[in-house]
């Protein structure tokens, strides 16, 4: 028996290549593999959709870099299904679920954490992107002719448009593609993310332990580092911490492990991004005091 299986994807699994973007996935997974060793744990990596494995041979299983999911969506929920009855996800697949899809923001900003100005626009509504804008205005007090068109479950930017209103026609074509499966959310392009950056904060059962900040390169809006973005250990205000803690309070349930996306939004008021508690980069390579904080909140939290 194993007390805790890594969760990943096929190619990190012994990749042949290693490269600047793998190399830093590769270290973080070795490092929280080592620092629940620590403690004495049994622990393995496994790519999640492994069906050589034995689920029930782990006691739990720690979502680490499974960012291949939304390319398998539907695999990946009947994966979810049937493993949560032959081990304990962590998080658990309850917060997981909710996570995924990021309607979670409107149920968020209903318990009154302050989002962006988000359209959620549902598959097959029968709407043009020039329709959905009117509809952002009109219902949402959008004020700005710039927007950010992105699916309700990706990950790592995928299928995320910047587009002035001028170009609505350009993108329209896309958007009529992917709205006929999927959910999307049109949002208000926020000036501060690529003027200032997005704050990743990170806590364990609730508590802050350090937080980076991310900035896009030049000419780009993206954050991501797949897309030429940089991070950095940052300095978070008590401010930023209440509202990070307070994102945390207000899920259904505490999660082990979160990391809270914030910015300031065009109202100059902070805003939630996103909330990770699915399978964040936690960045321990930039702050490795976390890691005995992450082991020793899974243990106790698991009761291994």
């Amino acid at each position: 028996m194993f007390d805790i299986t890594l969760l990943t994807e096929s190619r990190y699994i012994n990749p042949t290549k290693i490269n600047a973007f793998n190399k830093n996935i590769l270290l973080e997974d070795e490092i929280v593999l080592k620092a629940l060793e620590a403690l004495n744990l049994k622990v393995n990596l496994v790519a999640w959709n492994d069906t050589s494995f034995d689920w029930s041979s782990t006691k739990n299983a720690l979502f680490r870099t499974t960012w291949d999911y939304f390319e398998h969506f539907e695999t990946f929920k009947q994966w979810i299904t049937e493993t949560a009855v032959k081990t304990r996800f962590i998080n658990s697949a309850s917060l997981i679920t909710w996570n995924i899809d990021k309607h979670y923001l409107k149920a968020l900003s209903l318990k009154g954490i302050q989002i962006p100005k988000t359209l959620f626009i549902e598959p097959g509504e029968n709407v043009n992107l020039l329709q959905a804008i009117q509809k952002a205005k009109n219902n949402f007090n959008f004020n700005s002719d710039e927007f950010v068109l992105k699916p309700c479950v990706a990950a790592g930017a995928h299928h995320t448009y910047k587009f002035h209103f001028s170009e609505w026609e350009k993108h329209d074509a896309v958007f009529k593609e992917l709205i006929t499966n999927e959910a999307l959310m049109l949002q208000e392009f926020q000036k501060s993310i690529v003027q200032d950056g997005e704050i990743s904060m990170v806590l364990f059962n609730g508590r802050f332990t350090h937080a980076v900040v991310k900035k896009a390169k030049q000419g780009d809006f993206r954050v991501q580092d797949d897309y030429g973005g940089t991070v950095a250990l940052y300095e978070a205000s008590n401010e930023q911490i209440k509202f990070a803690e307070a994102v945390i309070d207000a899920c259904h349930e505490q999660p082990i492990y979160a990391r809270v996306d914030i910015f300031e939004d065009n109202e100059g008021e902070l805003a939630l991004a996103e909330l990770e508690i699915f399978e964040p980069e936690l960045w321990f390579r930039l702050y490795p005091k976390a890691l005995p904080i992450m082991a020793s909140a899974i243990k106790e939290k698991m009761s291994l």
